[in-house]
């Protein structure tokens, strides 16, 4: 009996002994299979904070400051947190966005409707006043003695404003008019006082004045001698000159066509005289002095 009992102690001690090396070796297997794990651990431990973090600061929309998250196993730190969600830096630029520009026919359509002002009618013009007895009869007056100063007759349109300025001195705008009208008659009235009389000497003053540039007076001179002796081929040779100068060809070429025709020598005259090169253009004029005479 001892022997067996032995024998049984033995084996239970062996057993236990056998579970107990199991339950050690197994132990260790899975304190080998949790140490070469512990990376994944950690990221585990990691993101969970930083998700719980992530949705708490969308929801406060406040910045989050950047702090290690502590892990728990072994006392390490964690990576740092995330930058906050999509949804905060959407609300800060529709903050810090500028406002929208207008567009430029936009605005200047909106300028140009506040600028519109309702149009006021135009007053009516004053009612024109008829003229009197006395200003329509000035006036008639007025009109005959201006047609004397056009046609020379100075004598003739100083007499005429005298009677009107006697008669119609109380039509103050006629009246000055009538004056200044006046004093044109009376000094060229006086002009030809001073005026040789003789066709020579007003032709010599007709060439004066053409070599001087006052081609008007000229024309004056030359008209005034040809009233004296209308036959002077010389004077109708300076009257062309002084009309080509003027720029008056039709003209100018019936006082040439005259001074020819009087005194044909005058053809050699014409081709060099530099008078008359407004003239040298028109067919008439080689016609008339390059042909041979007839």
């Amino acid at each position: 009996m001892s022997s067996s009992l032995t024998k049984g102690l033995r084996r239970s001690t062996a057993r236990s002994a056998a579970k107990r090396t199991s339950a050690k070796t197994a132990k260790r297997s899975v304190k080998a299979k949790s140490a070469s794990k512990p990376k994944a651990k950690r990221a585990t431990a990691a993101k969970t904070p930083a998700r719980k973090a992530s949705s708490k600061a969308v929801s406060k929309s406040k910045p989050v400051k950047k702090t290690a998250v502590k892990v728990a196993s072994k006392g390490k730190k964690a990576a740092p947190k995330p930058k906050p969600a999509a949804k905060k830096t959407v609300k800060a630029a529709k903050k810090t966005a500028p406002a929208r520009v207008k567009k430029p026919q936009k605005v200047a359509a909106a300028r140009a409707i506040r600028s519109i002002r309702p149009v006021r009618p135009a007053p009516p013009p004053p009612p024109q006043r008829q003229p009197t007895q006395d200003e329509s009869a000035a006036l008639a007056a007025f009109e005959r003695a201006h047609k004397e100063v056009v046609r020379g007759r100075f004598a003739e349109s100083r007499n005429q404003f005298r009677n009107l300025l006697d008669k119609y001195s109380q039509v103050s705008e006629v009246a000055a008019r009538a004056r200044t009208y006046l004093t044109i008659s009376e000094s060229r009235l006086r002009t030809e006082s001073m005026l040789p009389k003789d066709a020579d000497s007003l032709y010599d003053r007709g060439v004066i004045e053409l070599n001087r540039g006052e081609f008007v007076a000229a024309q004056e001179m030359f008209e005034r001698a040809l009233k004296r002796e209308p036959e002077a081929a010389h004077i109708h040779y300076g009257l062309a000159a002084t009309r080509a100068r003027l720029g008056s060809i039709d003209l100018a070429l019936e006082s040439l066509q005259r001074a020819v025709n009087l005194q044909p020598n005058l053809r050699l005259r014409a081709q060099h005289d530099h008078d008359l090169n407004p003239l040298r253009n028109d067919p008439d004029f080689d016609r008339l002095i390059f042909s041979n005479p007839s």
